[in-house]
């Protein structure tokens, strides 16, 4: 495992996925995720949006994509390309709009590049994210049951 402090374990309904963080490409929007998962704001969240072959989107307090944290994050766009297992950060059109929502993606979604805050990548655990219940919106979702920090870990 890399730097602890820099990695996020969600233990998900389906299993364990550990997220390697990239304060290199986003430095402001993983300071704010590591804020919040100290906060333990991503427990018991659910995987609201998960369209097959595209992304599963999880971090709306209320289940639906219509809510946040309350705080917008600034865009920290990089050249990384959205592959599979990249962790980016959902918005509305304003590109400043990022809150707490975010997404991992399935397979290479490259139109996607350029436009959206990559933050990290699943480094273990895919195929838990693969198992994420499917639909727009998720009958009976699964969910983020706890996330951590590994340096938080005990």
């Amino acid at each position: 495992m890399a730097n602890p402090e820099d990695t996020i374990i969600l233990d998900t309904t389906q299993g364990k996925v550990v997220i390697e963080t990239r304060p290199d490409l986003a430095p402001g929007h993983v300071a704010r995720i590591k804020e919040l998962v100290r906060e333990g704001f991503y427990d018991g969240i659910v995987f609201h949006r998960v369209i097959d072959g595209f992304m599963a989107q999880t971090g709306c307090p209320q289940g639906t994509g219509t809510g946040g944290s309350g705080k917008k994050l600034k865009a920290e766009f990089s050249k990384e390309p959205h592959v599979r297992g990249v962790v980016s950060m959902a918005r509305a059109q304003d590109p400043n709009s990022g809150d707490s929502q975010f997404f991992i993606v399935f397979d290479n979604a490259n139109f996607l590049d350029g436009q959206y805050t990559v933050w990290g990548k699943v480094t273990e655990g895919m195929e838990n994210v693969d198992k994420i219940k499917k639909g727009e919106p998720v009958q009976n979702p699964d969910k983020i049951v706890k996330a951590t920090i590994a340096a938080d870990a005990k």
